[in-house]
């Protein structure tokens, strides 16, 4: 059955659909020889197809990995960078990160530090990154200042950011100080760098950010220790299950 080759790749766990897009318009991938436009359709049992000239054998494909990590503040959340930044797969070990296909799942900005997804399961990618899924994300967010109670309304209620609202979220004051203030914020939107955008809408400048759950998936689950910052864990079992719940109850073109 013919299918887009970013949809075979990502099935496949090579790359997520956006990242296996960037390689066929870089012109990284053949179909029986012949460099790949994007849109341009496949079938796995019938066609050869090469990445940089290594044939993709559908058989062996690598086995689903899901893993959380704490992101360090300034790593970027890509999977290549041409200025040679640290990225969040150079700490990975390297059995890990190479000829594997795993990938980040959204992103966290270079200053932001905290939970992220990594996995090989580009359907799942695609999914959790498309505009119809909602898993809350909370992240707690230290500011410059003391924003009194309408702020925060306003904050929850939603601000107009690039012509259009942000959806409402959920803001509460965890904790005050001199000239700081330590907020809780859950979101179910991740437009790029919003929080930061809207604290500094609002005057009250990110100090700093960190991402602590995606859903139910705790960088702390409850009675342990906080996963160390720059560390990894496997996804447990009912974690994955939550994760691809979330893809089935929703449809979305392919």
């Amino acid at each position: 059955m013919d299918q887009r080759l970013q949809k075979i790749l990502a099935q496949w766990g090579i790359a997520s659909r956006r990242h296996a897009e960037d390689m066929i318009l870089a012109g990284r991938v053949r179909l029986n020889g012949n460099i790949v436009q994007l849109g341009q359709k496949a079938d796995p049992n019938r066609d050869r197809i090469t990445i940089d000239g290594v044939p993709i054998d559908p058989q062996q494909r690598p086995q689903p990995i899901y893993l959380l990590l704490n992101k360090p503040f300034g790593v970027i959340t890509t999977c290549t960078d041409p200025r040679g930044r640290d990225k969040v797969l150079d700490l990975l070990p390297p059995q890990l990160a190479s000829n594997q296909g795993i990938h980040p799942v959204g992103r966290l900005d270079v200053e932001s530090t905290g939970a992220l997804l990594l996995t090989n399961d580009g359907k799942l990618t695609f999914a959790l990154t498309h505009p119809r899924h909602a898993i809350p994300k909370t992240y707690q967010v230290k500011i410059m200042g003391n924003p009194p109670a309408s702020i925060l309304e306003t904050w929850r209620n939603g601000v107009i950011l690039s012509g259009r609202p942000t959806l409402p979220a959920q803001v509460r004051v965890i904790k005050k100080f001199n000239t700081q203030t330590l907020l809780e914020v859950i979101l179910t939107e991740g437009r790029n760098r919003q929080i930061r955008r809207v604290a500094d809408l609002l005057g009250y400048p990110v100090v700093q950010l960190h991402r602590v759950a995606i859903g139910p998936i705790l960088l702390q689950p409850s009675g342990e220790p906080e996963l160390p910052i720059g560390n990894y864990r496997s996804l447990q079992d009912w974690e994955i299950r939550f994760l691809q719940k979330q893809v089935h109850q929703t449809t979305i073109p392919v």
